[in-house]
């Protein structure tokens, strides 16, 4: 059996709509012969008479009731179909996959995220959360659209924006000998029992490097795998730690007392990593200039925190 169309079973079903050959052949902007000529090959194919001509009327047959139920359902799913594919065309359907560090998740992008969904209330945002490596990886795989995160050795695949920077602070547990200074030197903190994060932490690997800096050797008292857990250390009086100005509402509602660390003044840097040479989504580049948006109108960021 010959492949029935797409056309043929539109015309069918205008012209089981409109009884009429005339006013399909209308609806349709087309002409009369060609319309008859479509539902003709229809007939053919499926060898049975769908309707029932004379000069003035047209009737469905049995079969021709339950082909036009067939054929409207087609329509109806192909129109569905490319009205939404036009959107995601636009970059008004679709899903966004952000890949991006626990603190950029929580802290930076949900108002981005608000302020996409309330222009594209279609589109879904996907942030898968992780460490460094894991968040570059994402990318690399094609898990993610894009990412936000440090860039430590950035694989050559991938392309680098600037996006934010945020600078490093002591953390110290309420009443610390140092909580009287407006600023800590780094040094002073390798002096005090110091509470670090995990070794496969971008912040690990920004303090060490801090250290190593100005020739410190501090050997951490205690590390934990989540900044959370690090926050309660500290809260109970454990030691002191450093991080970078972004993650600090993670480390829970435990009181601590921050001051910017100085000697040197450390920021830690975010960017934008994409595959380089490749097509993006129309809705992962609406969201980037989205992003873009908020940069360049200097939108508030949390103290300490800064758009590149």
């Amino acid at each position: 059996m010959e492949a029935t169309t797409l056309r043929q079973l539109a015309a069918y079903a205008a012209v089981a709509r409109a009884a009429s050959f005339t006013a399909a052949a209308a609806e349709m902007h087309v002409s009369q012969s060609s319309l008859s000529r479509a539902v003709a090959d229809l007939e053919r194919q499926l060898g049975v008479q769908l309707l029932e001509r004379d000069t003035r009327n047209v009737q469905l047959t049995a079969a021709g009731v339950e082909a036009l139920r067939v054929a409207e359902q087609i329509v109806t799913a192909h129109r569905a179909g490319m009205k939404e594919l036009g959107r995601y065309l636009l970059g008004e359907s679709g899903t966004v996959a952000v890949a991006t560090l626990p603190s950029v998740a929580a802290v930076l992008l949900p108002q981005v995220i608000s302020d996409f969904r309330e222009r594209r209330p279609q589109v879904a945002v996907r942030l898968l959360d992780g460490l460094e490596r894991s968040v570059l990886d994402r990318v690399l795989s094609g898990d993610a659209d894009f990412a936000i995160t440090t860039v430590g050795n950035p694989p050559e695949q991938l392309e680098h924006r600037p996006l934010v920077r945020d600078r490093f602070v002591a953390v110290l547990p309420e009443g610390h000998p140092l909580a009287d200074r407006h600023e800590i030197a780094w040094d002073d903190l390798a002096r005090q029992p110091f509470l670090a994060v995990g070794r496969d932490s971008s912040v690990r690997r920004l303090t060490d490097a801090a250290f190593a800096q100005i020739d410190a050797h501090a050997v951490p008292a205690a590390e934990a795998g989540s900044i959370a857990t690090v926050g309660g250390l500290v809260t109970a009086g454990l030691g002191v730690s450093a991080m970078p100005a972004l993650v600090l509402p993670l480390m829970g509602a435990g009181p601590v007392v921050c001051r910017p660390l100085v000697d040197p003044v450390v920021d830690r840097r975010l960017d934008i990593a994409l595959r380089a040479r490749r097509t993006l989504p129309t809705v992962t580049e609406r969201f980037l200039e989205t992003l873009e948006e908020f940069r360049l109108q200097g939108r508030p960021l949390p103290s300490g925190v800064s758009w590149a």
